[in-house]
């Protein structure tokens, strides 16, 4: 091929972030959709049990992702990602060893099969949910110490081969992996625990990601020293680089660029803005990605039964089409000229577009009692319009801090999603409990009980997205670059 035809190798680059964040969301909903029909019954949890495992897994990743990001710039984004990966999947493999080890710890009971056999609401059956929730905790801790690094380490990867202009679309197509990954969960993991047992859903499913490193070892090098990339497609990679040249006869590489220091970082109102937006934001998508099947279950269609498969995958389905498109509406801002060109301002005003989608949330808790289809639809436009925000906000990272740093203020930002999500499924779980036990005595909007609590989620999920919005563009009014 000659240097005047332009390779396209940043978008394998980008198709293996994709498979990396399919991986990262698939490990993750292993435990979601074994919750309710396997895991719940064998180890007598309750909501509470849950909401704790699932807030805590949000609180350790939050902690990890303030340290990723620096991780990874230290690093590297090669050797960055493949410990985060081996990490996640050992993490992912280590909950199938869960019902073993339960059985060590409790008296009386000495098989797995044993453990459905204890009488609900018994002193063992207590002992067994206790024990068990630190188990799964502990390898919760493991999965969300290696998963902290995907997203600093992706959002570094795409600065290194994408122009600004490219960097939303890029960054949706690889973060539309957590939609697949989730449209993917509902169709195999289910069967596979029915089929093999939820044990080995875990492996499996956590071993996909030792192959992935495999790939990622012999395909990955930054653009300017890959063997894949000729000069024509290093040259639009640089573009912004050039573009930015004031008065200068020359610019210095990435490589050569300083890195701001880390407390340093959170003296900027764009950090700052970042991280609001994150913290709002984030535990609404993991809210619905943990609460989705057992929301369905209550409706009468649980994960494994075909009505639940289907009602999932089109939620999810929905994600995936809805902000794929969606995210080229910076683009399409940006070569219209629109707001100057500025890819900053461009940003802004699709997500502000974006901020209006979660408000079919409002209308899914009364339109259930028609169809449960209704909640499947509403709730996929609302997670549609997370997955595009979520592009989006990665990308104003990219749009104001040099490379050096993308990783780090990345990883600050993941750490306020990870409070947020942690104080969304912490209240989720105690909510819908307490709910549960209150009965007609507990109402909100017209509804008793459970579907009161869903209730009160939902408006919090619906306008947590226009918040943040008016948060971030009080803090950053208008764009500014930040230098070291």
């Amino acid at each position: 091929m000659s240097n005047s035809t332009m390779t396209r190798f940043r978008w394998v680059i980008c198709t293996m972030l994709f498979v990396a964040t399919t991986v990262n969301y698939l490990d993750r909903q292993v435990l979601s959709l074994t919750f309710p029909d396997f895991i719940k019954p064998e180890f007598h949890w309750t909501d509470a049990h849950y909401g704790t495992i699932t807030a805590s897994f949000s609180l350790i990743y939050a902690i990890a992702c303030l340290f990723a990001g620096k991780f990874i710039d230290w690093m590297g984004t090669k050797k960055g990602y493949l410990w985060a990966i081996f990490v996640w999947s050992l993490g992912a493999c280590m909950h199938a060893a869960c019902g073993i080890a339960t059985c060590w710890f409790v008296n009386d009971v000495n098989s797995v099969e044993a453990l459905r056999a204890v009488q609900a609401g018994s002193a063992t059956a207590a002992a067994i949910a206790g024990i068990s929730v630190w188990l799964f905790l502990a390898c919760r801790a493991v999965l969300a110490l290696g998963e902290a690094g995907n997203f600093p380490a992706a959002i570094k990867v795409t600065a290194e081969f994408f122009p600004k202009k490219d960097r939303a679309f890029a960054t949706s197509i690889f973060n539309s992996g957590a939609s697949v990954g989730a449209l993917a969960a509902p169709l195999s993991i289910p069967p596979l625990a029915k089929l093999c047992g939820w044990e080995m859903a875990f492996i499996i499913i956590g071993g996909a990601g030792f192959i992935w490193m495999f790939f990622w070892q012999w395909l990955y090098t930054k653009p300017e020293k890959s063997r894949f990339v000729n000069p024509a497609e290093l040259e639009y990679i640089s573009q912004d680089e050039k573009a930015e040249k004031v008065g200068a006869a020359d610019v210095s590489s990435a490589n050569d660029e300083k890195p701001i220091p880390f407390f340093k970082c959170f003296k900027y109102r764009q950090t700052w803005s970042f991280i609001v937006g994150k913290f709002f934001t984030d535990g609404v998508w993991w809210f619905y990605l943990f609460w989705a099947p057992a929301y369905f279950k209550e409706q009468g269609h649980g994960p494994v039964t075909g009505m639940g498969q289907a009602l999932i995958f089109t939620l999810y389905l929905i994600v995936t089409v809805v902000s794929i498109y969606g995210c080229k509406l910076p683009t399409i801002f940006i070569e219209k000229g629109f707001f100057g060109g500025n890819p900053y301002m461009c940003r802004m005003r699709a997500m502000l577009i974006f901020a209006f989608f979660p408000l079919a949330a409002l209308v899914t808790q009364p339109l259930s009692g028609i169809s449960v289809w209704f909640p499947a639809i509403l709730i996929g436009l609302a997670a549609a319009g997370h997955q595009a925000w979520s592009a989006n906000i990665f990308s104003t990272v990219g749009d104001m801090f040099p490379k050096s740093t993308i990783a780090s203020v990345t990883g600050m930002g993941a750490m306020a999603g990870g409070v947020g999500s942690f104080i969304i499924n912490k209240c989720a779980g105690s909510l819908f409990t307490y709910a549960e036990t209150q009965g007609g005595a507990f109402t909100f909007l017209g509804f008793a009980g459970k579907p009161a609590g869903y209730m009160i989620v939902f408006c919090c999920c619906a306008v947590a997205y226009l918040v943040a919005w008016c948060l971030m563009k009080a803090l950053v009014p208008r764009y500014k670059l930040v230098e070291a």
